[in-house]
């Protein structure tokens, strides 16, 4: 079969790869649509993934081609999108129901090969069935909403709050559309690219700048989210937290970031710092919203690329071109 690969750090090429076949508990799902995302960037750098070469995508949705030996929940033909996690089940982050920070976390298209291909293992339990009215390419959104579903879920957020999001890329314009259903009683976005912050404008937020310092909001806000893993985003987003908020920490900066806390003002001022890592217990919830309607998959979705342009999809993806980028085999 045909494959992107990461071969090592900065190369990446698409070639042809045995085919995969499925353990007793697999299926082998022919892949209809492979988002990119930042960690694919990061684990081009280096980080990330354990070992390389690897096929990266932990975005995708296709139709199960082949099922394993002691699979019952899904049949040859049904379309399917796939959680990405894995699990070991039995450190102790496992056994009190973190398994986001398992101690062996792993993850299809991370340590393991993924969605970048024409055809991509995964356990049967991490395949969710789609409704028929949700086209199969689309549901390739269903995992990084379901991220932005455990952001929230991190946030525990109350009604008529205050929300300042750092980037408006997929991942923050999708912490944008969660955010209205939380209540919020104000969301403004942050982005130094006038057309992203269009879309954010178009998706109904209350305001879009360039900087923070344009936004009339000297107190601060109730919430401050950084969706970029920008080191200077984060800095500025820390400073503008009021007294009582919280800062959420979930776009992914590079291993090297570093920035600056004012401990006396996070005591003073009970200001809460906290990060959201991956998913968890949230992917068929994010599914169900997805299915009912919550993103609008042709606004989401910039550009729908062949297999065979993944380098040049990345490189449009680290450019800051476009939202959503897929692949599609």
């Amino acid at each position: 079969m045909k494959a992107a690969v990461i071969s090592g750090v900065g190369q990446v090429e698409v070639t042809t790869v045995d085919d995969p076949a499925p353990g007793r508990r697999q299926v082998v799902v022919d892949v209809s649509a492979c988002g990119l995302c930042g960690t694919d960037l990061h684990i081009l750098q280096g980080e990330f993934a354990p070992t390389l070469p690897v096929i990266p995508g932990h975005e995708f949705a296709g139709v199960v081609a082949e099922i394993g030996a002691d699979v019952t929940e899904v049949a040859v033909g049904d379309r399917v999108a796939v959680d990405p996690s894995l699990y070991c089940f039995e450190c102790r982050y496992c056994r009190s129901g973190r398994n986001n920070l398992c101690e062996r976390w792993g993850g299809i298209g991370v340590s393991t090969a993924g969605g970048a291909a024409e055809f991509a293992v995964a356990p049967v339990a991490n395949c969710v069935k789609l409704p028929d009215h949700v086209r199969t390419e689309d549901a390739a959104l269903i995992e990084p909403l379901s991220c932005a579903v455990r952001g929230y879920d991190v946030l525990r957020s109350q009604l008529a709050t205050s929300v300042l999001i750092y980037g408006s890329g997929t991942m923050g314009l999708m912490m944008l559309e969660l955010g209205k259903l939380t209540g919020a009683a104000s969301i403004e976005v942050v982005d130094l690219n006038e057309e992203r912050l269009a879309t954010a404008r178009r998706l109904g937020c209350t305001g879009v700048a360039t900087s923070a310092d344009e936004l009339d909001r000297p107190a601060g806000w109730d919430v401050v989210i950084d969706a970029t893993g920008n080191a200077r985003a984060i800095q500025d987003g820390l400073g503008r937290v009021a007294k009582g908020g919280t800062f959420l920490q979930f776009g992914v900066a590079d291993y090297a970031a570093r920035v600056e806390i004012d401990p006396y003002r996070i005591y003073n001022q009970e200001i809460t710092i906290t990060g959201s890592m991956a998913v968890l217990h949230s992917y068929e919830r994010a599914a169900d919203l997805f299915a009912g309607g919550v993103l609008d998959p042709e606004v989401f979705i910039s550009d729908r690329l062949p297999l065979d342009d993944y380098a040049a999809a990345l490189e449009q993806f680290k450019a800051g071109k476009g939202r959503k980028i897929q692949v599609l085999p």
